[in-house]
């Protein structure tokens, strides 16, 4: 019986979807949808009061029946499997989605909406049911190191065309008074938006030899913005790649079995 439940809960366990786990992931989507949408008001009216004791429902039950099944995911079984899946990332996320509605958080939370955007949380969900994304997620995890690198860099990009700007553009913003860059973490912030190439508008060097930097700064930024899209995106097609071989393999093996 647990075996069949997993079989619904995570298709891929027999190597196809079936009719159950289709079913199941429509009324995962439809109840995490159901408690995003009172999010998008101010004004809480009744239905939305339903629309949360549903959704706490179902993530309830769905939470259960994946600490039920735990043995049959990952590469420890047995006791440990159980006794370690609440500690997972997505269990943990799982837990965070469903305490909102029980109340558990202090009063003093609730005044400044923190058990509002805690709810926010239940958006994730929607990775386990949604396959471009959950192969989005996994080819972040196998390429974290290279992810983390590309990071690092921009981060200490970030920190040096920062440190060289705040001490070379010292004229003062003629509309407040005040020197352009009054801190350095104005300088951080005006070079993590020119790195990205979003460009606010809000702080910008006037200078000849600030400009100068800026220039250098946009270029060098999109060569280093451009890094993490192509890993993700070769990350993304091989993983397609493996999952169709996969995929193909166990229809196979689905045949010989049947026959």
């Amino acid at each position: 019986m647990r075996k069949k439940l997993y079989a619904i809960i995570e298709p891929k366990y027999n190597g196809k979807d079936n009719r159950y786990s289709r079913i199941y992931d429509w009324v995962m989507l439809v109840a995490i949808t159901l408690s995003v949408v009172p999010l998008m008001f101010r004004e809480q009216p009744r239905l939305f009061y339903y629309f949360d004791v549903f959704s706490c429902t179902v993530f309830i039950i769905d939470y259960l029946l994946r600490w039920l099944t735990a043995d049959f995911r990952g590469k420890k079984g047995g006791v440990w499997a159980f006794v370690l899946y609440p500690f997972t990332i997505m269990a943990i996320i799982d837990l965070l989605s469903i305490l909102p509605s029980f109340k558990l958080i202090s009063e003093a939370f609730k005044m400044t909406r923190f058990v509002r955007l805690l709810k926010v949380i239940r958006v994730v969900k929607v990775i386990r049911y949604f396959e471009p994304l959950e192969m989005i997620m996994v080819v972040m995890r196998k390429q974290r190191v290279l992810l983390l690198t590309v990071l690092a860099i921009s981060v200490f990009y970030v920190f040096v065309t920062a440190l060289i700007m705040f001490n070379a553009e010292e004229q003062v913003n003629p509309e407040t008074g005040h020197f352009l860059f009054a801190t350095f973490f104005d300088a951080f912030y005006w070079a993590a938006c020119t790195l990205t190439t979003v460009g606010y508008g809000d702080i910008y060097p006037i200078s000849s030899t600030g400009r100068v930097i800026s220039i250098l700064s946009m270029l060098m930024g999109i060569a280093i913005i451009a890094l993490p899209s192509g890993i993700i995106t070769a990350g993304y097609m091989e993983e397609m790649r493996e999952r169709r071989i996969n995929s193909k393999k166990a229809t196979r093996s689905n045949k010989d079995l049947g026959n």
